[in-house]
């Protein structure tokens, strides 16, 4: 959902290439000092590139050094500013031959007035230009979400806007990288890997709309944007490349999920001819991630300013086709299947719902449940069958709290990851969704999300702290455990490090009453006091 623009990729300039909506351009208001006059349109036909083809008109009339004209952005439900902090700003301007200069960005506390931080380009010219600037604050008095950016002249004369960026501190100090208190959230859950680009993000609700990765790599100014499926216009400002280096900030693995011809208002690509372009595109975006520098897609990753592959072993083939009322997906599954094991036989391939032309790797299952439904079925994977493809529980959650889960859903959770964990000969992987929410009123988009945030802080929620637990308690082997005279409501999962010998015992109380519990361990003759 809205994990991206305005979360943890953190630009904090909203609509930042004009190309949010069709009405006018949301996000942006017009700033008259004293006696200036100006005024602003959207303009669809003038844009610093073919892929963004909008700027914003600013039309000033009378300004003066003392009076200045021009726009502001709020950002997304306000801007973080923080003391002693460097924010890149960057934007595309021309103007006519009577603007010329300076042009003076800052950013503004709403509550005071107070310039926080400014910086000015001496002189506009009459062609599209990107032009860069540092913004350094000094004290922030109360480090708050009330403040926005300006960007203003002091001449009258025509100023035409675009891709406007103004960038924070990021995690690991990545240029243009992630939002760094919700990055230490996730690196606390000590994962292994990131599915991406998402669930119904890779869909979009019509086939136009699906994530094209081809158009979210290289520059931004060549990037045309999308319209997601989750209600926004997606910057793509996080593309291919930064979802790869999402995973290479946090040392895990890719589990790339290609687009494969279904779109979530029943729209879909018959196999065979139809499906072919769609096959070769999937071929190229395995290859961007995994090829050399000597191959065409890994060339245009190394252009991008990554010369070394990623590693990958799973590719997911879709998302959620069971959707799919057209029951195409057996054969769509088939072809992809087939052409990609045919060039990259080493890739396990993951399906979204059974087959049967082909034995896929991995069947993707998902589960949004309550609490109740959780507790009554962590028995759900302990006798299925072993001969079959490999489970990945691709997206699961118990849907109680909001905007994020509250305790008893995290119960909920507990008890489900018990038996994941029992099952994990079987269970490949698991990957709770959705991940992340803004809290704003205005913003939610699904409830329940792990973790909670606003322009400033974040949280985790007990779910969060219960994944936490779990992963920070992990053995490499499942131990058998024989329960005697427990509750309704009582779980338990057990493994051991083979190296240390550390016994990781975990008990799950999904009822209201104490429930004491008296453990034995078979062929150990003491156990160490911490």
């Amino acid at each position: 959902s809205d994990l991206y623009d305005g979360g943890l990729y953190p630009e904090l300039i909203r609509n930042r290439a004009f190309m949010d909506d069709s009405y006018g351009p949301h996000g942006w208001v017009l700033v008259e000092q004293g006696h200036a006059q100006a005024s602003m349109e959207l303009d669809k036909s003038t844009g610093p590139s073919s892929a963004l083809p909008r700027s914003l008109k600013i039309q000033i009339q009378t300004a003066d050094a003392n009076n200045q004209a021009g726009v502001a952005n709020t950002g997304y439900w306000g801007m973080a500013v923080r003391s002693n902090e460097t924010y890149q700003c960057s934007f595309y301007a021309k103007s006519d031959g009577g603007l010329s200069g300076p042009l003076i960005a800052r950013l503004v506390s709403d509550r005071t007035g107070a310039v926080l931080s400014q910086a000015s380009i001496s002189a506009i010219t009459g062609e599209w230009q990107q032009y860069k600037l540092v913004l350094k604050t000094g004290t922030v008095p109360a480090v708050s979400g009330e403040n926005h950016f300006e960007l203003a002249a002091s001449h009258p004369g025509t100023l035409y806007l675009s891709l406007v960026s103004v960038f924070p501190p990021t995690y690991h100090d990545r240029e243009y990288g992630l939002r760094s208190d919700l990055m230490e959230k996730l690196a606390a859950m000590r994962p292994t890997f990131l599915r991406l680009p998402g669930g119904n993000y890779l869909e979009g609700d019509h086939i136009p709309e699906r994530f094209e990765w081809k158009k979210t790599i290289g520059p931004w100014v060549d990037r045309p944007t999308h319209i997601s499926p989750w209600n926004y216009h997606s910057s793509d400002g996080m593309g291919l490349l930064e979802f790869l280096e999402w995973c290479e900030d946090l040392k895990i693995r890719p589990v790339l999920a290609v687009y494969a011809g279904y779109s979530m208002k029943q729209e879909h690509v018959e196999p065979g001819q139809e499906l072919e372009p769609y096959v070769q595109d999937a071929l190229d975006e395995i290859e961007y991630v995994t090829g050399g520098a000597n191959t065409k897609w890994g060339a245009e990753r190394a252009k991008n300013g990554h010369p070394a592959p990623f590693p990958l072993s799973y590719v997911e083939i879709g998302n959620e086709d069971w959707f799919d009322r057209s029951h195409s997906y057996d054969g769509r599954y088939t072809q992809f299947y087939k052409a990609i094991k045919a060039r990259y036989p080493q890739l396990q391939l993951i399906a979204t719902t059974p087959v049967t032309s082909v034995k896929p790797d991995v069947i993707d299952d998902h589960y949004y449940r309550s609490a109740t439904e959780f507790f009554n079925d962590t028995q759900h994977y302990d006798k299925a069958d072993r001969n079959g493809p490999k489970i990945f529980v691709g997206e699961w959650a118990t849907r109680e709290g909001t905007p994020t889960p509250n305790m008893g859903a995290a119960l909920g959770d507990a008890a489900w990851m018990t038996g994941m964990e029992r099952n994990s000969d079987l269970i490949v992987m698991a990957s709770y969704a959705p991940l992340l929410t803004n809290v704003n009123p205005g913003a939610l988009q699904w409830d329940t999300d792990l973790i909670g945030y606003d322009a400033v802080n974040s949280y985790g929620s007990p779910s969060y702290y219960a994944q936490v637990m779990f992963a920070g308690h992990l053995g490499n082997e499942v131990l058998g455990v024989q329960m005697t005279n427990a509750g309704p409501r009582f779980f338990n999962s057990t493994t051991r490090d083979s190296v240390t010998g550390t016994i990781h015992l975990k008990l799950v109380n999904g009822s209201s009453v104490p429930q004491a519990a008296r453990i034995q361990i078979k062929g150990v003759t003491a156990v160490q006091k911490d």
